[in-house]
Order: C-alpha cells, then structure tokens, then sequence
C-alpha cells in the first residue's frame, strides 16, 4: 500500500506508464483519462499528469501558467546493482543526465522519462543508507 504520493508532469501519460511500468518496476493501478494515470511501486505512489490536461494537476494556474515536466526535483528508487539497471535502462534507450557518482551513501545516477523528468537510482554502500535495513 503507497503511504508516499509525488506527481509528476509528463507529455505523454502512455509513454511515461510504458517506462514506468516496463522499466522501472511500476504497477499501473489506474488510468481513467487520457491525461491521467496512477502507478505504484512499494510504498510510492507516482500520480502522472499531462499539462493543460483538464481538472485536476495538470491544469493551468490561475495567472494562466501551465505546469510542465522537467526540473530537479526527484524521487529515488533503491536498486541492488546499478550497473547492470544502468547497462538495461541503456540498451532500452533511456537517457541519462549524468553518469554513475559514488555520494557518503551510496552510487548514484539520474535517468529521465520520456518527458524529462529525473528519477534517481541510488545503490547503497551503507547499511544506514538502505531502505530496508532493520530499526536500531
């Protein structure tokens, strides 16, 4: 069950729930509308909307803005061998923004939807840095 909802903008929701779900692991657990779907991931819930799509995250703000994708924020997903995800995600014709970095915590790479949209893949190299390590 998500306990964590992020939303991202996206140009084209069936080619971001095609990455998503072909990719990266996603489950698509709704897509009602052209311009709207929700897929999860563990405890995620990734909400993805078109822009100008109608009511709802996509449509445009009051003084007329339209939100699009793209930017620097992002969500992190936890791999086991980031190498190999990288080597995969590559072959399927995935574009990245920059190449693996080791960090204080762990590896780390950004990789974009077919938007723009960065999502980090973070292999850790500590124990504290898991998301699964046990309390204490």
């Amino acid at each position: 069950m998500a306990t964590v909802s992020v939303r991202y903008i996206v140009h084209d929701v069936d080619a971001a729930i095609g990455f998503y779900c072909g990719e990266l692991g996603f489950q698509e657990v709704m897509h009602p509308a052209p311009a709207f779907a929700m897929l999860s991931h563990g405890d995620l819930r990734l909400v993805l909307s078109a822009p100008g799509g109608g009511p709802g995250g996509g449509q445009a703000m009051p003084d007329g803005t339209v939100p699009e994708p793209g930017g620097w924020n992002r969500f992190s997903l936890e791999v086991s061998d980031i190498e190999a995800t990288v080597e995969r995600l590559r072959k399927a014709g995935a574009r990245f923004r920059n190449e693996i970095v080791t960090g204080v915590g762990g590896k780390q790479i950004l990789v974009e939807d077919p938007s723009g949209n960065p999502v980090e893949l973070f292999e850790p190299t500590r124990d504290e840095a898991r998301l699964d390590r046990p309390p204490g």
